[in-house]
C-alpha cells in the first residue's frame, strides 16, 4: 500500500491598518501657525509648535469636531471623556523631545468599516472591517537625509562629514487622526479597498484631502501568517508609511511570501518595522519594533481633558453627510445601478451629488450615469478638473439629455455639442437651435433622403440584395452624412430595411 503524500500547509495573512489621517484646519492643532502645504521650510512655526519654555498648548475646537465626525461616521463610541497623552521619543524632528497624542482614553472606539469589492459576476461582496480606535496627535516634522536641498549642490550644502540632515518644522504641529483597525483584513485586495473607502469617508466629511502623495494620509499595515484553523496570531511585522495604495497591496503580497517561506524551511519571524522598497518591489528590514512601554506614555499635563456633551455630539451628527457605503446600497436598490456603476459614482462625493441633481430634474438614471461616468468623466480627466470646474450644469445635462429622449436631437449630434456645452455652459436647447442641429423625424422628409442615397449607391444595394445584409450600416452611415447627423437613427434603419429590400 503506497502511502498518501503528506499535504501542503495552508496559510492565512493576519491584517491590520494603523492609518495616519492630516486634517483639513487652516491651524495647527495646539497653536495657530498654518498648516499649508508647500510653505519655505521653517516658515509656518511658532513657540508652542517648537516646545519653548513657558508656552502652553491650546486644542483647535474644530480638531475635535473632525475627530468626532469622523468617529462617527466609522460606527464608533464617542468618548464623553477623554485626554491627552505624552508619548515620549528623541528624534530631531520633535522639538519638545515628546509628542503629543491619545494612549488609553481615546476620542473613539469600537467601530467599524464596510468595504465593497466586486466579484466577476458583477456582483457586490461586502465585509466589516472593525476599528479598534481613532485618537488625535500631533505631526512631527520633516527630515530631509543628505543630497540635493532647495537646488544647491550636496557639495554646497555640506555641514560636516561625508552625509547631512536638514530639518523642516513646518510640519510639526500639524493635526493628526490616527485610525487603527482591528486585525479583520485577510488579503492584499481587502487591504488596499479599506484604504480606499477610509479615504472617500474622509473626504465626502470634509475633514481631510486624503492626499496620499503629500501625506495627508499614510498607511502603516500590520502582517502575520498562520496556518489556517489556528486560532493563535503569528508574529507580526509592520510596513511603515505606504503612500498609495497599490503599493499597500503588492507590499502585502510580497510579505505573505516571504513569512510563508520563512515558516516552511524553519526560519524565525522577527518583530520589526519593514520598508517597502518601490525600486527592489520587496520590503527590507528598518529596526525592530518599540513597545508601548519604550514610550514611556503619561498624561499630558499642559491640556485639560476632554468632554463632549450630548447635545454637542447631536449636533455634529446631524451634520454629517450621506456616506460613500450608504449611496451605494441606495443607488443599487433605489435607482438600480450595477455595482460597477455606483462604485465609480459614489467614489467622489461632488461627482455623487452632481449625478442625483441631474436625476432630480428629471434625467434617465441609466443615461444620467451613463454621461457622467462616459464623456463627461473623460472630459474632466483629460483637463485635470474638478466636477465643480465644468459650465455644464446638472440642469443642462437634464435637458441634454430630455432632446435625446424625445428625439429633437440624436446621440451623436449631443456627444458633438457637448464639449462646448461644458466649456462654455448656457441651454442645451437654444445650442441646438442655433446651430440647426434639430434631428429630421419627419417621414417624407428623410424617405426623400434615403432614396436618393440609395439610388446614389447601385453597386452597393446590388451586393446588399445579393446576400451581404451587413452593407445596411454604409448606407445609414451615407444618410447620417448628408444630413450632417441629423437623421433619427431608428427611423433611418426601418425606412432602408424596407426600401433596400425593394
Amino acid at each position: 500500500m503506497t502511502a498518501a503524500a503528506p499535504t501542503k500547509t495552508q496559510y492565512e495573512a493576519i491584517i491590520g491598518l494603523e492609518t495616519h489621517c492630516q486634517l483639513s484646519t487652516h491651524t495647527k492643532i495646539f497653536s495657530s501657525s498654518s498648516t499649508e502645504f508647500g510653505a519655505t521650510p521653517n516658515t509656518n512655526i511658532d513657540p508652542v509648535c517648537m516646545g519653548l519654555p513657558g508656552v502652553l498648548p491650546v486644542l483647535n475646537q474644530k480638531v475635535l469636531e473632525y475627530a468626532v465626525k469622523t468617529g462617527l461616521a466609522l460606527n464608533c463610541q464617542i468618548a464623553p471623556y477623554s485626554k491627552f497623552d505624552r508619548k515620549q521619543y528623541f528624534y530631531p524632528d520633535l522639538p519638545k523631545n515628546y509628542q503629543i497624542s491619545q494612549y488609553d482614553l481615546p476620542i473613539a472606539t469600537n467601530g467599524y468599516l464596510e468595504i465593497e469589492l466586486v466579484d466577476k459576476g458583477g456582483n457586490a461582496v461586502r465585509k466589516r472591517i472593525g476599528i479598534t480606535r481613532v485618537h488625535m496627535e500631533e505631526d512631527a516634522g520633516k527630515l530631509v537625509h543628505a543630497g540635493s536641498i532647495g537646488g544647491a549642490s550636496r557639495n554646497e550644502n555640506r555641514l560636516s562629514g561625508s552625509t547631512y540632515s536638514l530639518v523642516d518644522y513646518n510640519r510639526a504641529g500639524i493635526p493628526l487622526l490616527e485610525i487603527v483597525s482591528e486585525p479583520d483584513i485577510r488579503s492584499a485586495q481587502e487591504a488596499a479597498e479599506y484604504g480606499r473607502e477610509l479615504q472617500r469617508i474622509l473626504r465626502y466629511l470634509g475633514v481631510s484631502d486624503g492626499n496620499m502623495e503629500e501625506g495627508s494620509l499614510r498607511c502603516d499595515v500590520n502582517i502575520s501568517v498562520r496556518p489556517v484553523g489556528q486560532e493563535e496570531f503569528g508574529v507580526k511585522v509592520e510596513i511603515k508609511n505606504m503612500n498609495s495604495f497599490s503599493a499597500i497591496q503588492k507590499a502585502i503580497d510580497y510579505e505573505i511570501e516571504r513569512q510563508i517561506e520563512a515558516l516552511e524551511s524553519g526560519e524565525p519571524i522577527v518583530q520589526e518595522t519593514r520598508l517597502w522598497e518601490e525600486n527592489t518591489q520587496q520590503t527590507i528590514s528598518m529596526r525592530t519594533k518599540e513597545g508601548s512601554s519604550d514610550y514611556r506614555y503619561f498624561p499630558e499635563p499642559d491640556l485639560g481633558p476632554i468632554e463632549v456633551s450630548t447635545a454637542q455630539l447631536e449636533t455634529w451628527k446631524a451634520e454629517l453627510p450621506e456616506l460613500p457605503a450608504a449611496k451605494r446600497h441606495r443607488y443599487e436598490e433605489e435607482l438600480g445601478l450595477s455595482a460597477d456603476d455606483t462604485r465609480v459614482l459614489t467614489d467622489d462625493r461632488a461627482v455623487a451629488e452632481y449625478f442625483e441633481a441631474a436625476v432630480a430634474l428629471g434625467a434617465s438614471t441609466k443615461q444620467a450615469a451613463n454621461w457622467v461616468m462616459g464623456d463627461i468623466t473623460a472630459y474632466l480627466k483629460d483637463r485635470k478638473l474638478n466636477i465643480g470646474e465644468i459650465a455644464l450644469t446638472p440642469a443642462t445635462l437634464a435637458e441634454l439629455l430630455e432632446l435625446i429622449e424625445d428625439g429633437t436631437i440624436s446621440g451623436k449630434i449631443a456627444k458633438e455639442i457637448l464639449p462646448e456645452l461644458l466649456a462654455d455652459g448656457g441651454s442645451a436647447k437654444e445650442l441646438v437651435e442655433r446651430k440647426g442641429l434639430t434631428q429630421i423625424s419627419d417621414t417624407s422628409a428623410l424617405e426623400a433622403i434615403v432614396d436618393e442615397t440609395i439610388a446614389a449607391h447601385p453597386k452597393e444595394l446590388e451586393e446588399y440584395r445579393n446576400g451581404k445584409t451587413k452593407l445596411q450600416g454604409f448606407f445609414v452611415g451615407q444618410v447620417m452624412k448628408r444630413t450632417n447627423g441629423r437623421a433619427d437613427p431608428k427611423l433611418t434603419n426601418q425606412l432602408l430595411g424596407r426600401k433596400l429590400k425593394g
